[in-house]
């Protein structure tokens, strides 16, 4: 008789990617013993597509990351190769960090956080099957049949579920880098309930930079004086010396190649079943999507310090490998260019979002989380963003505590999270700044004062850096409240300084403060008039400028949260039955039946309904008094 390894651990974390990675991190650092299967250890971290952290949006969440504790931005500020403010020409809101990374120092560096934590266990392992007894998980089985019980399981299975590696005829049941697939969970999930989507999504190839002529491209330089992700550190702490990207474009002969192989496009052949990425589309998408286009960017971008491998940014595909030479050899520098990796699609089975709670529990299996592209999105930063969140909520769950639910008014977190269990989504989700309806409140330069309070009371912010930040905080009201009660006059010096900058000259006293709001002035621009202006720190200045000049625009998006809180402080009982509801639209009640929002702000942003059934649903729970206790039966 065949007898099966059976142990315990207190947390099971399936995936190591960097959800996998943020959500083991967070309950072993909470207290948890805490064991995280890999399809391969040396895929841990791994980035198998572009290699970069942050970017439009993506670089809040990862400094909102750092502010709750996680590691994604302590990791990349160890292993970038250069580094870049977006968006400076446009206001503060937009301001987007993104770094290069080299990525096996990052992916060894984050294997090396897990093992060095004695909580954690790594090993190397197919998750088959989930233990759920009455709606509980109680552990999961692995494909060699060994047992793991445990009390709580954060599944981050990224882009492995039955997954299948495309480029034109060829079809491989494969992980992305050829990494093994895991082809059972899925069923596993299914048996229990949960809906299945089948997602799909693509990188390019990867050349030899030997084969590359870079004369032909125009260089692109990271900044010279660099911005850290993690709050932790300082600027002269990370600096180092910079890898050059470079910029090229395609054009009408690479179009016309691919116009003219599209019948041997798997995206159009019928080949791809699974839905793809409407905002980050693959090359014969954009070149059919946008034909008015004569060319498309591409970026050429280093892999790493120890390679010559260089990534083909903005031509992912999934075209057979003739054309791919063919394809990429149009493009000016890439002549002669030699493919290391064959460009190819991925797709892969992952949960309906609206499976989750908002807490990213599912629904339908106590103890159960999930996070990152296993909840059907896209990209290292959402993946890192909902592990950690998931992490800490299954060690919540252990502490006897109830879930930390960050919501749409304190970060990018709170929006991703919200979108997803709230709205679903019908392709791979990506975050932007667009979908941040109080982006001016959730800058990335902010994100240790909205969200470490937070971290510290979890407990993943340590007592010093917390009163750090109060110190911190303390020196930017201080110093707002001097600049608004100190008053100059039209000496020459500050006429002077008015007219360098092109500035109306002053006619009677004004503070520094509304010279501050001036369009063409900051809060560094008058430090020659600021007599008695105290030595402070460069972020302490930066919130005074941007607390300052935006504090009309601040202001009213503060009371627009008000507004947004007195909804989501309106609770509705998990238990309710929206059928007792006269006047509720059928559509409605399936929805809220459905989805199961836990308040009535979170109910209105449901797709399906509408103004009315939420004007109908306040009627109905004022007149008959509902609460959370007396509804739970």
């Amino acid at each position: 008789m065949t007898k099966n390894l059976t142990v315990y651990q207190d947390a099971v974390v399936v995936g190591a990617g960097h959800a996998g990675c943020e959500a083991a991190l967070a309950l072993a650092r909470l207290g948890f013993k805490t064991i995280i299967f890999t399809v391969s250890v040396d895929s841990i971290a791994m980035m198998p597509c572009n290699p970069n952290i942050g970017g439009s949006s993506k670089g809040h969440l990862v400094r909102e990351i750092d502010a709750l504790g996680g590691e994604m931005g302590k990791n990349i500020d160890s292993t970038y190769i250069q580094s870049k403010m977006l968006n400076k020409s446009k206001g503060p809101a937009v301001h987007s960090l993104r770094a290069q990374a080299d990525k096996k120092a990052y992916s060894n560096l984050m294997r090396k956080k897990l093992e060095e934590n004695k909580n954690i266990t790594v090993k190397q392992g197919e998750v088959t099957d989930l233990i759920v007894e009455n709606g509980k998980l109680k552990g999961v089985k692995t494909y060699t049949g060994a047992v793991y019980e445990c009390r709580v399981c954060v599944l981050c299975t990224g882009t492995y579920l039955k997954a299948r590696c495309i480029t034109g005829e060829v079809s491989a049941y494969t992980g992305p880098n050829g990494l093994m697939a895991a082809n059972h969970l899925s069923d596993s999930l299914e048996n229990n309930g949960i809906k299945i989507r089948r997602f799909k999504t693509g990188t390019p190839a990867r050349i030899d930079g030997n084969t590359v002529d870079y004369e032909k491209m125009e260089p692109q330089y990271g900044d010279e004086t660099v911005v850290p992700f993690s709050f932790t550190n300082k600027p002269e702490d990370i600096e180092r010396d910079q890898v050059k990207c470079w910029l090229t474009y395609t054009n009408e002969n690479t179009h016309k190649i691919i116009r003219d192989n599209l019948d041997r496009s798997p995206l159009f052949s019928g080949m791809i079943k699974g839905t793809g990425p409407r905002y980050c589309p693959s090359i014969e998408d954009k070149v059919v999507r946008f034909s008015d286009k004569d060319r498309h960017q591409v970026f050429i971008e280093p892999e790493g310090m120890y390679t010559s491998e260089v990534y083909i940014g903005g031509m992912s595909s999934s075209l057979p490998e003739d054309v791919q030479y063919e394809m990429y050899h149009t493009v000016p520098g890439l002549e002669h260019a030699q493919i290391v990796r064959n460009a190819y699609a991925i797709e892969y089975d992952c949960i309906d979002s609206l499976e989750c709670k908002p807490s990213l529990e599912l629904k339908k299996i106590e103890g159960l989380y999930s996070a990152g592209q296993a909840n059907g999105s896209s990209g290292y930063e959402e993946a890192a963003a909902q592990g950690l969140i998931a992490g800490i909520n299954a060690a919540r769950k252990l502490q006897g505590k109830e879930p930390i639910i960050i919501d749409r008014s304190q970060a990018y977190i709170g929006v991703l999270i919200d979108d997803l269990v709230t709205k679903g989504t019908n392709e791979p989700y990506r975050m932007m700044t667009s979908r941040a309806e109080y982006r001016l409140l959730l800058r990335q330069d902010n994100a240790d004062l909205r969200l470490t309070p937070l971290g510290y009371e979890i407990g993943l912010i340590d007592k010093e850096r917390y009163e750090s930040l109060l110190e911190k905080q303390e020196m930017i009201e201080k110093e707002i409240k001097r600049i608004k009660e100190t008053s100059v006059g039209g000496t020459e010096k500050v006429q002077s300084l008015l007219r360098q900058y092109g500035s109306t000259a002053l006619q009677s006293g004004i503070t520094l403060a509304e010279l501050v709001r001036r369009p063409e002035l900051n809060y560094d621009l008058l430090v020659s008039i600021d007599e008695a202006r105290p030595d402070l720190p460069k972020d302490v200045c930066e919130q005074v400028n941007i607390n300052v000049k935006y504090e009309g625009y601040i202001d009213r998006q503060w009371k627009q949260v008000q507004q947004f809180k007195k909804l989501e402080k309106k609770k509705i009982p998990q238990a309710f039955d929206y059928t007792q509801v006269n006047s509720l639209r059928k559509e409605a009640i399936q929805k809220l039946s459905d989805i199961r929002p836990e308040s009535v702000g979170q109910a209105a942003r449901i797709s399906g309904v509408s103004p009315a059934d939420i004007s109908v649903l306040l009627v109905y729970l004022e007149k008959y008094n509902v609460s959370r206790e007396t509804l739970f039966f």
